[in-house]
């Protein structure tokens, strides 16, 4: 299977590095770093409670740690580490910029601290979709027999996986824009953006930057630059990329795929990219109903993991295994009940338009819940695509107008129920109303195409007060 990569010594005695934020990625850093010799100080903008318990931790380990002063770069500094949510207009890294200092992000340092004949990185991005395809890919790896994980932008910290005692054949890597953006010299093995949708502008800047930004998954790959044939843009990034001699352009489809690409005929995934005779011959992988759940944009998911996973030399049994044994985390189009007739879906990862796109695409007839932060997203276009679905529509959040006067705008036939409140109880209400609306066979479903942190702590609470109300609901029998 695929080749392991080497990774550079670097001599970290006494070098004088600043990282850039407290938390899941900068004290993990931090300690990395001290642990090698290097003089540590973190910055840290906010000075709360929670962080000086942090600090006082790493101060007890000889790090400095400088609290409410993330704008100033520590004199002698000889690298900058940052964390990924540290937005690149911040003043320290202009004064970095300008002083010559290189600045990293923790996937950076992670690439740069791995040990002699490191496991090869298989590294996923995309606007949506990136957490369960990386899930995916690493089940069929594991249906291999290979030591493999999901780590990255998912919850394992990548610093953990390289500098850590168990030893992989491989790693499932998502990686997020804001990631890419602070990682020049990644290079994986093989690399998939899934899709583009516009996402975190303020962050980035622009949708260019922020494109190019994913496209930086491409840079060197090996063997595959994995593209999603219906989304334009992601293979637009392959042809700019610059890859190693022999790395092939893979793509995707839900359609009937040509030579060099993965698709479904007739309910079965195929392979016609990593096959002999690739103009003639295809490859049974598995069936679209070995996905749960097989809505199209989890099936695009599973083509998009079976192609990493082919590139690096897995057999199309494990494909078929890996995706049977796999389950998506909740909140991710996860069945809630069944009530009357009428099924309840949670999607509360559906936190931006192109997420909710996907989600309603799934259903037919749907009575939809939506609304939140909005982010500076527009609605038109969602809900035009997505009117002849609606049976009706419940809206809560502090921007639910936003898509109220889309819905008023393209689909005036659709009752639309205005919730005007923002309390974490609005959702049972939003739940009860979405029952009234419905009948037997629709479904109704959470994908809020918005932020939640109007209402909810996060994605995973509003969706756990979903699926309270519904069993509420089923349990009082009034539905």
């Amino acid at each position: 299977m695929g080749s392991r990569q080497v990774s550079e010594e670097l001599d970290w005695q006494g070098k004088h590095v600043t990282v850039a934020g407290l938390g899941v990625s900068g004290i993990p850093a931090a300690r990395a770093l001290a642990a090698r010799g290097a003089v540590v100080t973190v910055v840290n903008d906010g000075d709360d409670e929670r962080s000086r318990t942090q600090a006082a931790e790493l101060e007890g380990e000889g790090i400095t740690v400088r609290l409410g002063d993330g704008a100033t770069l520590p004199a002698g500094t000889e690298l900058v580490v940052t964390t990924p949510g540290w937005q690149p207009d911040k003043p320290l890294f202009a004064a970095a910029a300008e002083a010559g200092v290189e600045i990293w992000g923790d996937v950076e340092l992670a690439w740069r601290l791995r040990g002699p004949g490191a496991a090869p990185w298989l590294a996923i991005t995309g606007t949506n979709g990136k957490t369960t395809t990386t899930r995916m890919l690493a089940s069929i790896l594991e249906a291999a027999g290979l030591r493999t994980a999901a780590v990255g932008n998912i919850g394992v910290s990548l610093l953990d996986a390289v500098l850590g005692d168990e030893e992989y054949d491989v790693l499932a890597v998502e990686l997020s824009s804001y990631q890419l953006h602070w990682a020049p010299s990644v290079r994986a093995h093989s690399g998939a953006v899934l899709n583009l949708a516009p996402d975190h502008l303020d962050w980035h800047g622009s949708m260019e930057a922020y494109a190019a930004d994913k496209g930086r998954i491409y840079e060197g790959n090996q063997v595959a630059c994995v593209y999603n044939v219906a989304d334009r843009a992601t293979e637009d990034l392959v042809r700019e990329a610059d890859v190693e001699e022999g790395c092939r352009a893979i793509g995707f489809t839900l359609g009937t795929p040509g030579p060099s690409q993965l698709g479904v005929v007739e309910g079965i995934l195929v392979d016609r990219a990593f096959v002999e005779n690739r103009q003639k011959n295809a490859q049974e992988l598995a069936e679209v109903a070995d996905v749960q759940p097989p809505a199209p944009h989890n099936i695009a998911n599973a083509l998009a993991a079976a192609a990493l996973a082919r590139a690096f030399g897995v057999e199309a049994k494990a494909v078929r295994d890996g995706l049977r044994a796999f389950r998506p985390d909740p909140h991710r189009i996860e069945l809630v009940e069944e009530i009357g007739g009428v099924t309840y879906v949670d999607d509360s990862k559906a936190t931006n338009t192109h997420a909710a796109e996907a989600s309603l695409a799934a259903y037919d007839p749907i009575v939809w819940i939506a609304g939140g932060l909005a982010k500076g997203a527009t609605f038109d276009e969602l809900v035009q695509k997505s009117a002849k679905r609606l049976r009706g529509a419940v809206l809560v959040g502090a921007d639910r107008a936003l898509i109220r006067e889309a819905l008023a705008r393209h689909a005036p036939e659709v009752p639309v129920v205005d919730l005007d409140r923002t309390d974490t109880g609005a959702m049972s209400e939003a739940v009860r109303e979405a029952a009234r609306l419905a009948r037997p066979g629709d479904t109704v479903l959470l994908a809020p195409a918005c932020a939640s942190m109007d209402m909810f702590t996060n994605y995973n609470k509003r969706g756990e007060a979903f699926a309270d109300a519904v069993r509420a609901l089923a349990a009082t029998g009034d539905a």
